[in-house]
C-alpha cells in the first residue's frame, strides 16, 4: 500500500509538467482494495481493471518502468506508449489489461472465466470495478452468464460513492444495496469495509475458496473513498459536489496510515524500518521517472501496427 500511494502522489507531482500527455486517474485512499484482494491471488490467478488501475496493475506485480513508460507515451511502455494510464497490461503476471470503457472489461473477464472452466483450470478470474461500472447493462448480463454457467470468477466492485461528479443518492434508489443485487441474481457476495486491508485479504481469501469449492462466482462490494478528482492529480472539493467535512472524515480512515499504526502498535515494524521504506519507494520511482524521460517515443511507422488483424 506504501509503494502504491508513495507512486501515486510522486506521478501526481510530475503530471503538472505536462510531459504525460494522457488522462490519469489516481488511486489515492483506495490503495487497501487493491492490496488486500492481490496478496490473495496465484499467479495464475488473471486481474481486469478500469479507467483507475494503477492500484491493481501495482499490486498484482506489473512492471513499474512498464507503467511509467506507458504514461508518459514511450515505445517501451507495457501497452507500446499506445494506451496511456487507463490501458495498462502486464501478461507476465497476468494482468491482463484495463479500459476506459465503464464495465468495459467485465464481460471479457467473465470470458477469461468462462475459458477457465471449459479447459478445466484451477485459476480464478478477477475484475475490478467502480459502482458506477453496477448501473450498466454488462454487469447484470456479466453476472447473469457468470452464475448460470457457475464461472470462477471474483467480482471486485470498489465502491467510493461518485460517478465523476455524482453521488449515489442521485444515481441509484437508497434501498438498494450492491452485494444485495448480487445475490438476487444467484451469486454468494458480501460487502466489506475497503479501507480495512486485513478484512479485504480474509474476504477475497473467503471468495476464492468458494469459487475453488466449485461455488460459482462471488462478489464482493468495498466501501473506499478517492482522495483527489475523479481525472487528474488535483484536489476539487472547492467546486461543491462533496463536502470538505465528508472528504476530512474519509482522511480520518486512511487505509495506509491506519494499517501503520497497527503495524507500529504490533511492534510489527518499527518508524526506523517504515522511514526506510519510504526512502527507497520514493527513489525508485523517482529513478523511473527520470529513466521513462529518456525513453525513445514510438516510431511513425508505428502508427498503423495492431490496428488491424492480418
Amino acid at each position: 500500500m506504501l509503494r502504491i500511494r508513495i507512486v501515486e502522489e510522486e506521478l501526481m507531482r510530475y503530471y503538472a509538467e505536462q510531459e504525460m500527455r494522457c488522462p490519469v486517474h489516481f488511486c489515492v485512499g483506495q490503495e487497501a482494495v487493491s492490496v488486500g484482494v492481490c496478496q490473495a491471488l496465484a499467479h495464475d490467478d488473471s486481474v481486469m481493471s478500469s479507467h483507475r488501475c494503477h492500484g491493481h496493475y501495482l499490486a498484482k506485480g506489473g512492471s513499474l518502468k512498464g507503467m511509467v513508460a506507458e504514461l508518459y507515451g514511450k515505445s517501451s511502455g507495457c501497452a507500446s506508449g499506445r494506451g496511456g494510464s487507463m490501458h495498462l497490461i502486464d501478461l507476465s503476471v497476468n494482468f491482463l489489461g484495463a479500459t476506459s470503457i465503464v464495465a468495459g472489461t467485465i464481460p471479457i473477464a467473465v470470458g477469461v472465466g468462462f475459458s477457465n472452466k471449459l479447459k478445466d483450470e484451477q485459476s480464478v478470474s478477477v475484475v475490478f470495478f467502480g459502482d458506477g461500472a453496477t448501473e450498466e447493462g454488462l454487469f447484470y448480463e456479466s453476472l447473469n452468464f457468470a452464475e448460470l454457467h457457475n464461472l470462477p470468477v471474483l467480482f471486485v466492485c470498489e465502491h467510493n460513492f461518485y460517478s465523476v461528479y455524482s453521488p449515489i443518492s442521485v444515481r441509484q434508489p437508497s434501498s438498494r444495496d450492491i452485494y444485495k443485487v448480487a445475490a438476487s441474481m444467484g451469486l454468494d457476495s458480501i460487502r466489506i469495509d475497503g479501507n480495512d486491508v486485513e478484512a479485504v485479504y480474509l474476504a477475497t481469501q473467503s471468495a476464492l475458496e468458494s469459487v475453488h469449492s466449485g461455488n460459482g462466482p462471488y462478489l464482493i462490494e468495498a466501501t473506499t473513498y478517492r482522495w483527489v478528482e475523479h481525472c487528474g492529480p488535483n484536489y476539487d472539493n472547492h467546486i461543491g459536489y462533496r463536502s470538505e467535512e465528508e472528504y476530512l472524515n474519509w482522511r480520518e480512515k486512511d487505509p495506509v496510515a491506519t494499517f501503520e499504526e497497527k503495524l507500529l502498535k504490533d511492534t510489527c515494524a518499527s518508524k526506523e524500518f517504515i522511514g526506510t521504506a519510504r526512502q527507497q519507494i520514493l527513489k525508485e520511482i523517482r529513478d523511473v521517472v527520470d529513466y521513462a524521460k529518456r525513453l525513445p517515443f514510438p516510431d511513425s511507422s508505428e502508427l498503423a501496427k495492431g490496428v488491424y488483424a492480418s
